[in-house]
C-alpha cells in the first residue's frame, strides 16, 4: 500500500470532486431536509401590518392614563372597522391589526372594564405594538443558499410567503455489499456465513445525509456477478461498496472498478478503523469502497461519504462537524493512525464527557450500538490522559 493519506488530505480530495447537483423547485411542504440552491427571500413584509403583542386595548398613548370608551374590537383575522379617535379604545387580541389612529396597546391585566368603558394605565407610544416589517421586509433574505432546511427555516419561509424553494436534487446512492459469506438477516446460516448489515447501515446513513438510497442485493466473490452489480451501481450519483477493497485473494472490487472505467483518486487513509478505504470517480459518479468490517464502514461513511453527499447538495459547510468534549478515561494513541473511538456521552459540570466503550475492534458492531459518539484520538506516542480535551462526532 502506498503512503496513507491523513484524514484532512483524503477529505479534501473527495470534496474536490463533489460538485453540487442540478437545482429543482421544491414545494415548501416537501422541503424539510433539503439544501437551498439559491437565496430564499421574503415575498411580504413580516408582520405584514402593525400588530398587537398582547391581548388588551388599542389606544392613543396621549390618552393614558384615563378612562376611554370601547368602540370596536380587533381580532386576529378580523380587523376593527373603525378608526380610533381621541378618548376611545378598541379591544384587541394578540396578533390582530392595530387599528388606524392607535399607537399603543394597554395589556388586559392593566385595564379595568365597566359599562362600555375601560380604565387604563399609562403607556407610551409603541408599547406592545409590533411594527410592520419588524421581522423582515419583502425582498429580504430569509434563508441563504447552502442551508439545510430544518423546522425553523420551514416556518420562517412559510411566514414570509415562500411557497417553493430552489434546492439541489437529492443524490442517488447505490449501496452494494460484497462477500460470499453474506446472508440476509433471519436466514439460516451455513458454516462460515454471517448476516449482512452494512447495506442497511449505509442506507440509513445516506438517508440521514439527505440522499436517496438503493440497496442492491449482496453479491458473492464471483468476478462476473460482481462486475454486473458494480456496473449497475455506477448508474447512480454515488456508489458505495463494502468489502473487497483490501489485498486478499478475494478482494476483487478495486480491480473491477478500474476495468469499468473508475479512476482511482486514493486508496488507504491513516485511520483506525477503516484504513483500506477506496475513493474514485467515473465521470461525475463518486465511488467509495468501504472496508467490510461494519465499524470500519460506519467510520468511513461518516468521515468521507456523508461530507460528499452534503457537497453534492450544495451544503455550505459539508465537512464533519466535530464537537468539543473531554475523555473520561485514558486512551492509548496509535503512532501512525488517527483513531475513531466509539464512546457514550454524558454531561458533567456543563461539559460533555466521553466514556469509551469496551470492545473497539472493527467487527464489533453490536457493541458499537451503545455508542453515540466517535472520538478522534490523534496519532502520536503514549496516551491521552483522562480529562484530556478531545473532538468528537455525534452519531
Amino acid at each position: 500500500m502506498a503512503a496513507l493519506l491523513a484524514i484532512d488530505d483524503a477529505l479534501a480530495r473527495v470534496l474536490a470532486h463533489a460538485r453540487p447537483l442540478a437545482a429543482e423547485d421544491v414545494d415548501l411542504r416537501a422541503a424539510h431536509g433539503r439544501v437551498t440552491a439559491e437565496p430564499a427571500s421574503a415575498s411580504i413584509d413580516l408582520p405584514p401590518f402593525p400588530s398587537s403583542a398582547m391581548d388588551g386595548y388599542a389606544v392613543r398613548a396621549v390618552n393614558t392614563p384615563g378612562t376611554l370608551v370601547v368602540v370596536d374590537q380587533s381580532a386576529a383575522g378580523r380587523p376593527a372597522q373603525k378608526r380610533l379617535e381621541d378618548g376611545e379604545a378598541i379591544a384587541i387580541s394578540t396578533g390582530a391589526v392595530v387599528p388606524a389612529g392607535a399607537d399603543a396597546v394597554v395589556p388586559v391585566e392593566r385595564a379595568s372594564v365597566r359599562d362600555g368603558e375601560v380604565e387604563v394605565e399609562r403607556v407610551v407610544k409603541g408599547d406592545n405594538v409590533r411594527d410592520r416589517g419588524s421581522d423582515t421586509v419583502a425582498g429580504s433574505l430569509v434563508v441563504p443558499p447552502g442551508t439545510r432546511i430544518g423546522p425553523t427555516q420551514l416556518a420562517a419561509l412559510a411566514a414570509a410567503g415562500v411557497a417553493a424553494v430552489s434546492c439541489a436534487r437529492r443524490p442517488r446512492v447505490a449501496i452494494l455489499a460484497t462477500g460470499s459469506e453474506l446472508r440476509p438477516p433471519g436466514a439460516r446460516l451455513a458454516p462460515g456465513q454471517i448476516y449482512e448489515s452494512n447495506g442497511l447501515l449505509a442506507a440509513a446513513q445516506a438517508a440521514a445525509a439527505g440522499a436517496t438510497a438503493e440497496v442492491l442485493d449482496p453479491v458473492p466473490d464471483d468476478e462476473a456477478v460482481l462486475r454486473a452489480a458494480l456496473q449497475q451501481g455506477l448508474e447512480a450519483d454515488v456508489l458505495v461498496t463494502s468489502g473487497g477493497v483490501s489485498v486478499g485473494p478475494h478482494d476483487l472490487v478495486r480491480a473491477l472498478l478500474t476495468d469499468l472505467g473508475v479512476e482511482e483518486v486514493f486508496w488507504g487513509v491513516a485511520i483506525r478503523p477503516g484504513k483500506p478505504l477506496f475513493f474514485g470517480v467515473c465521470g461525475d459518479v463518486l465511488v467509495f469502497g468501504l472496508p467490510g468490517n461494519p465499524v470500519s464502514s460506519l467510520v468511513g461513511f461518516e468521515l468521507f461519504v456523508r461530507p460528499a453527499l452534503g457537497a453534492l447538495q450544495g451544503l455550505a459547510e459539508p465537512r464533519p462537524r466535530y464537537l468539543p468534549g473531554r475523555l473520561a478515561t485514558a486512551q492509548r494513541r496509535s503512532p501512525a493512525r488517527d483513531d475513531l473511538v466509539r464512546a457514550r456521552t454524558r454531561l458533567e459540570d456543563g461539559a460533555v464527557v466521553l466514556e469509551p466503550l469496551s470492545g473497539q475492534e472493527s467487527h464489533m458492531i453490536a457493541r458499537a450500538a451503545a455508542a453515540d459518539a466517535l472520538v478522534l484520538i490523534p496519532r502520536g506516542e503514549g496516551e491521552l490522559a483522562a480529562g484530556s480535551p478531545v473532538d468528537y462526532l455525534a452519531i
